[in-house]
C-alpha cells in the first residue's frame, strides 16, 4: 500500500492530426512531472483521434500512429498511460501503451469492442486477451479502455481481484444529455463493488457528429468523486491517491465475507508486471485540485452544440460560416451559437425575403444581427422566383399551384447561401431542427443545402428552451423577445404556420421520441395517450423522409439516438409499422 499522484490530461485531439496530438501529450507529460505525478494518463486512441475510422485501412496511417508513440514515449520521464492503435495489417488493436523513463513496458489492448449505436470497433479492431495488474511504487494498477470497465465482470473486475487497487480506464465516450449521469453512476458502482479507486479519463472536443465532454473523474472507493474535470473544455488535474486508506475497508469486506472473489475469465491472462516508479522532477508539495460541477441538462446541451461547432468549423480549416436568417427561432438559435463558438467577426447572416415573408421576419433578423453585432446581407428573391414561375409557366400550366412553389424559394435560398460560400469560402450553417428532420418538413437542395447542420439532433421544443438558456447568459438577450413569441412558419405562402403540415411541436416532439429514439411501436405509443392519428401520421412521415435524412449534412449529435451514425434504416424498404 502506497500514495501515488496521478495526473489525467483531458485533451481535444483531432483524428489523423499526429503533430497536434502527439505537441499535446509531450506538453502535458512535462506539466505532470513538473507536477510530482508518478503517472499520468490519457484518452483512449489519443495518438490518432477518435475515431479513426477506415483510416484505420491505411497502412501510412497506421505506421504514423506508431512513430508519434515512439517519440512520445522518447519524452516521457515519468510513467504514462497513452491510447495508440498496436498491430499492422488485418490484425489492429485498440490499445494503451504504459510507458516509463522513455520506453514502453506494456501494452495493453482493449478486450471488449463495442458494435452499437455510433461505434463499429469490431470493424476495425480484434479483442486483447490480457487483463494486467502492474505495480508501480507498491500500488497495484489496472489499466483498460472505455467498454471494458461497463462490464460488470469484465476486465476491470479480473484486475480489480487480482490485486488492482487503482483502475485506470482510458475513455473517448460521445456525449448524449445525461450521458455524464451514466456513467458517474456506473463508475461509482465498480469503485463500490471492486473495493478500489477508479480513475476515468475521457477526452473533450467535436469530431464530425460526435462531441466529447470530458468530465473525466476519480472515484473514491466509496463511490464518491475525489475529483471531476470540466465539460467540454480541456483540463489537466490532479490528485493524490492515498492506498493505506484501503487497508480497514478491504479487512472489513473480509471479515463480512464481503471480499472481492478471485475472477478468472476463460480466454483471458492474468498477469504481474513490476514497473518502477518513475518520479517527477519536482518534490510533491500537496495539491488542492478543484471539483467542477456537472451542468444543467440544457446548458449541457448548449455547451454540445458550441464545441462542435467550433471544432467541425475549425479542424476542417473554415475562417467563417454564413447562415440565412429567416426571422425564425431555429435560424437565431444557430447564429447564436456560431457567434458563441467562433466569435462574431467570423459570422454572416443573410436575409432572402420572398413576397410571402413578412416585414417583421425581416426586422427580426434585423435585431438579431445588431444584438450579437455580425453582418446582415440582405438578397430579396421575388425577382427570381418570378423568373422561375415563368420560366415553368407553360411545364405547369396543367397542374395547380402546390408545395413545388413553395419549395421553388427554398431552393433559391439555398443556392445563393451556396454562390456565397463558393465565392467566398464560407461554410453554410443549416438551420433545420430535429423535429422537422425527423418529419420531412425540410426542403432538399434547399433549406438542407450546406456544410454543417447545427441542430439536427435538437428538437423544436428544446429549440426555445436552448434560446431561453441563451438569453439568461452571457449578460446579454441578442435572440429578440418577438422571434420567441411568434408562432413557427416556413413563410413560403400567405398565412402559414408549421401546424398547417404538422402536430404542434408540443404534441409531436414526445411521439418522436418514442418512435425515432426509444423504437416504440405505434400501437405502444397510442397507449401512453396520445392521440392516434397523430401517432399514425407521425411514424408515417418518419418513414417516408429516410431518403431526405440521408443526403442531409452532418450535425452535432445531443440526443442518445441521433440520424444518421445511430438510425440507419434502408431508403428503399416497404415495411410499414403503422
Amino acid at each position: 500500500m502506497a500514495e501515488i499522484r496521478l495526473g489525467m490530461s483531458q485533451i481535444n485531439a483531432t483524428v489523423g492530426d499526429f503533430a497536434g496530438n502527439r505537441e499535446k501529450i509531450i506538453k502535458d507529460i512535462g506539466r505532470a512531472s513538473e507536477a510530482g505525478c508518478d503517472i499520468v494518463v490519457f484518452p483512449e486512441l489519443s495518438v490518432t483521434g477518435y475515431p479513426p475510422e477506415d483510416l484505420l485501412f491505411k497502412p501510412q496511417f497506421i505506421r504514423e500512429n506508431r512513430q508519434s508513440l515512439n517519440m512520445i514515449a522518447a519524452a516521457c520521464d515519468i510513467t504514462a498511460v497513452v491510447g495508440f492503435v498496436d498491430g499492422e495489417g488485418q490484425c489492429l488493436y485498440n490499445a494503451a501503451a504504459i510507458i516509463s523513463g522513455g520506453d514502453i513496458k506494456l501494452v495493453y489492448r482493449k478486450i471488449i469492442l463495442p458494435n452499437y449505436g455510433v461505434f463499429d470497433e469490431q470493424r476495425y479492431f480484434k479483442p486483447g486477451n490480457e487483463c494486467p495488474v502492474i505495480n508501480i511504487g507498491g500500488v497495484g494498477v489496472g489499466v483498460n479502455i472505455c467498454e471494458d470497465i461497463w462490464f460488470e465482470n469484465g476486465p476491470a473486475a479480473v484486475q480489480a481481484s487480482n490485486g488492482a487497487e487503482l483502475i485506470i480506464n482510458i475513455s473517448s465516450s460521445p456525449f448524449h444529455t445525461g450521458k455524464w449521469r451514466e456513467r458517474e453512476d456506473m463508475l461509482g458502482k465498480r469503485a463500490r463493488d471492486y473495493k478500489a479507486i477508479v480513475s476515468y479519463i475521457n477526452q473533450v472536443g467535436g469530431q464530425d457528429e460526435l462531441v466529447f465532454d470530458g468530465g473525466s473523474v476519480v472515484m473514491d472507493i466509496d463511490g464518491t468523486p475525489l475529483v471531476r474535470a470540466p465539460q467540454f473544455d480541456e483540463a489537466f488535474i490532479t490528485v493524490d491517491i492515498d492506498t493505506s486508506l484501503l487497508v480497514d475497508i478491504l479487512k472489513q469486506a473480509e471479515e463480512k465475507g464481503d471480499k472481492l472473489k478471485k475472477l478468472e475469465v476463460a480466454g483471458w491472462k492474468n498477469t504481474v508486471y513490476d514497473i518502477p516508479i518513475q518520479a517527477g522532477k519536482k518534490q510533491k508539495a500537496s495539491v488542492d485540485t478543484p471539483t467542477s460541477q456537472p451542468l444543467e441538462p440544457v446548458e449541457e446541451v448548449y455547451r454540445a452544440l458550441v464545441t462542435g461547432t467550433r471544432d467541425y468549423v475549425i479542424k476542417n480549416g473554415f475562417a467563417h460560416v454564413v447562415i440565412g436568417l429567416s426571422g425564425g427561432m431555429d435560424s437565431s438559435l444557430v447564429a447564436a451559437i456560431a457567434v458563441d463558438a467562433l466569435g462574431r467577426e467570423r459570422v454572416t447572416g443573410v436575409a432572402m425575403p420572398s413576397c410571402y415573408s413578412s416585414q417583421e421576419s425581416l426586422e427580426d433578423a434585423r435585431e438579431l444581427c445588431n444584438n450579437l453585432k455580425i453582418d446582415l446581407i440582405s438578397i430579396p428573391i421575388e425577382k427570381i422566383y418570378n423568373s422561375y414561375l415563368e420560366t415553368l409557366e407553360e411545364v405547369f400550366s396543367q397542374v395547380p399551384r402546390d408545395t413545388t412553389e413553395e419549395n421553388i424559394q427554398a431552393r433559391i435560398r439555398g443556392n445563393l447561401l451556396m454562390a456565397l460560400s463558393n465565392k467566398f469560402g464560407w461554410l453554410v450553417l443549416t438551420t433545420g431542427n430535429k423535429s422537422e428532420m425527423a418529419t420531412g418538413y425540410t426542403t432538399l437542395y434547399g433549406d438542407m443545402a450546406g456544410g454543417f447542420a447545427v441542430i439536427k439532433d435538437v428538437p423544436k421544443t428544446l429549440v426555445y428552451k436552448l434560446g431561453l438558456y441563451r438569453n439568461r447568459g452571457n449578460g446579454s438577450r441578442p435572440i429578440p423577445e418577438q422571434i420567441m413569441a411568434k408562432a413557427p412558419s416556413a413563410e413560403l405562402r400567405p398565412n402559414q404556420k408549421d401546424s398547417d403540415s404538422l402536430p404542434l411541436y408540443e404534441v409531436l416532439d414526445p411521439i418522436l421520441t418514442s418512435y425515432v429514439e426509444q423504437d416504440k411501436e405505434v400501437a405502444e405509443i397510442i397507449a401512453q395517450g396520445f392521440d392516434a392519428e397523430a401517432v399514425k401520421r407521425t411514424a408515417r412521415l418518419v418513414d417516408m423522409s429516410e431518403y431526405k435524412r440521408r443526403q442531409a449534412p452532418p450535425g452535432v449529435k445531443i440526443t442518445s439516438r441521433a440520424f444518421g451514425r445511430d438510425r440507419r434504416l434502408p431508403i428503399t424498404n416497404r415495411f410499414r409499422g403503422v
